[in-house]
């Protein structure tokens, strides 16, 4: 009898450990679709969660708790949490595992690209849609209690990167391009003359040219022993980039991949070829274009205008000692073009989104929070950070907004004129951006891109062979490593989140485990019971 009860407690508790382990891998069977409240209800109280992120800049913290704390004076019933992150990659792995436990956060700051794999958990994050038109709380809506803009008065630019899969999942929060910070001093020395408008050819011309060493090793442009004249951050972006001046494959919006195609291999080359000249590197090889172009050790350092305060002889946010600091006039200009009459860059930055719960209320509170983020006291206040251009016309046209842009260089904090430079750089060219499509598995691509560049870069530093078989190889190793693959080229197809939380693998091999017992006790025990027959017998 003792032995029967304990049989059916290890299968009860195998059964339990099962639910759990389904659970911790799939999260809840879904939630139900979010509808938007005839009425906020404004009697209860709420405490929502925020994730933003930033770079270890105390005013951007500072922005964001002044934020809360403007909106929880008019909304004094909703409590907003802060958390704080420094990097999006973490904001993304943290949501993915919180997804499998329904403890997603209200309100995040990330990537359209990361949404879309969000959205393989059902109804996971609310659809913006009836918000963005709703008389009472939508954009504008008559009842809320803030000066919130009309959805007329978002970018268009900047709102498209937010659609995908029919419907909005996001508003953005700011945005920024790249932009080619230029050591003016370097490219004159060497008997050039900066164009209008960047060409690769010109880049790669100069970059070679400053790659030149005399006997002893020494660089003839700075005189020193290091020298990376061409360096960029993003390898991601410039593989997007080159491929959408040429007009070439990268992706369809349904998720076919078209990255592998013979223009690739073309610009892989032609990377190789410099960059066995000694003329170009990564950030992620070398480390941050900044440091070396503020030391005299580069000429072209390509990065996000969002860093440009990092960028220049008196920039406010250095990463390298003062005495290591070379005097040289920086230039702010687009990234090189292959058709000068025809520029592409991309348009990138953070957007907001907001998860489902099963409390509709709950989900608008959170918007009413998100909209206060498009505020102009919000949006003017962040921009002026770094090199970010608010996502509204209210506020880029507002005067404070003109006149923080007028001021450029009247000081090296502030005003600091490669930070308003790279900002109007991208006011300018608003119409000349563009962004990629989003589709789950979309993030994964991006890192493809910039890995086939990383890769054939570590090669030739290591002096192998980049050839066609090689080109060959790369392709199919890329191909596996994201599990570009494992992807439908139709809407909709699904792919893998990638690796399960640490609390499904758990739970997975307690449910193991626990089998494991099942099978030992009854095996045990259909020993012990023909034992005892034979005994009989």
């Amino acid at each position: 009898m003792i032995r029967k009860r304990l049989r059916y407690t290890l299968a009860a508790l195998a059964a339990l450990i099962c639910t759990l382990a389904l659970t911790g891998c799939h999260g809840s069977r879904g939630l139900a679709e979010f509808s938007v409240p005839e009425e906020f209800d404004a009697s209860r109280s709420y405490e929502i969660t925020f994730w933003a992120k930033n770079d270890t800049n105390k005013t951007q913290t500072d922005i964001y708790k002044q934020a809360i704390a403007g909106f929880q004076e008019l909304y004094p019933n909703i409590t907003v949490n802060l958390r704080l992150y420094t990097d999006y990659g973490r904001i993304y792995n943290d949501v993915i595992t919180n997804i499998a436990t329904n403890t997603t956060p209200n309100v995040c700051i990330t990537y359209p690209d990361h949404i879309a794999t969000y959205l393989t958990g059902i109804n996971t994050v609310a659809p913006l849609d009836d918000l963005f038109r709703d008389e009472k709380y939508g954009l504008g809506g008559s009842e809320v209690r803030f000066s919130a803009p009309a959805l007329s008065e978002i970018i268009p630019q900047f709102l498209e990167e937010c659609s995908f899969d029919g419907h909005y999942y996001a508003v953005p929060y700011m945005r920024s391009t790249e932009a080619c910070y230029v050591n003016k001093t370097y490219v004159e020395a060497l008997g050039y003359t900066l164009p209008d408008t960047l060409t690769w050819d010109f880049i790669w011309e100069v970059a070679d040219a400053a790659a030149a060493q005399d006997s002893s090793g020494n660089y003839l442009l700075n005189g020193q022993k290091v020298m990376i004249p061409f360096l960029y951050k993003s390898t991601d972006n410039m593989m997007i980039q080159m491929l959408k001046q040429k007009e070439a494959g990268y992706s369809t919006a349904e998720g076919e991949i078209l990255l592998f195609n013979d223009t690739s291999r073309e610009l892989l080359e032609t990377i190789a070829e410099h960059t066995e000249k000694g003329s170009f590197s990564t950030f992620k090889i070398s480390s941050y274009p900044a440091n070396f172009l503020n030391a005299g050790q580069c000429v072209f350092a390509i990065d996000s205008t969002a860093g440009a305060t990092w960028m220049g002889t008196d920039a406010p946010l250095v990463d390298i000692s003062e005495d290591a600091i070379v005097d040289f006039e920086t230039a702010v200009m687009p990234v090189p073009q292959f058709d000068p009459q025809h520029p592409q860059m991309i348009s990138q930055g953070p957007s907001v989104c907001i998860f489902n719960k099963e409390d509709p209320q709950e989900v608008l509170a959170s918007w009413l929070f998100t909209q206060y983020l498009l505020t102009n006291d919000v949006q003017i206040a962040y921009a002026e950070t770094e090199g970010y251009v608010p996502v509204t016309s209210r506020a880029q046209s507002s005067a404070e907004y003109q006149d923080y842009l007028s001021r450029c260089g009247e000081d090296n904090d502030h005003y600091y004129d490669v930070k308003i430079k790279a900002t109007q750089l991208l006011l300018n060219n608003v119409d000349n951006t563009f962004v990629t499509p989003v589709f789950n598995g979309s993030a994964s691509l991006r890192d493809a891109a910039g890995q086939l560049i990383e890769n054939v870069v570590k090669s030739i530093r290591r002096h192998e062979t980049v050839d066609d078989a090689y080109m060959d190889s790369l392709f199919e190793d890329v191909t596996s490593l994201y599990r570009l693959d494992q992807r439908s080229s139709s809407a909709g197809g699904r792919r893998e989140l990638g690796s399960l939380p640490a609390t499904a693998v758990f739970l997975i091999a307690l449910l193991c485990a626990a089998w494991v017992l099942i099978l030992i006790y009854l095996g045990a025990g259909f020993l012990r019971k023909n034992i005892i027959l034979r005994k009989k017998k």
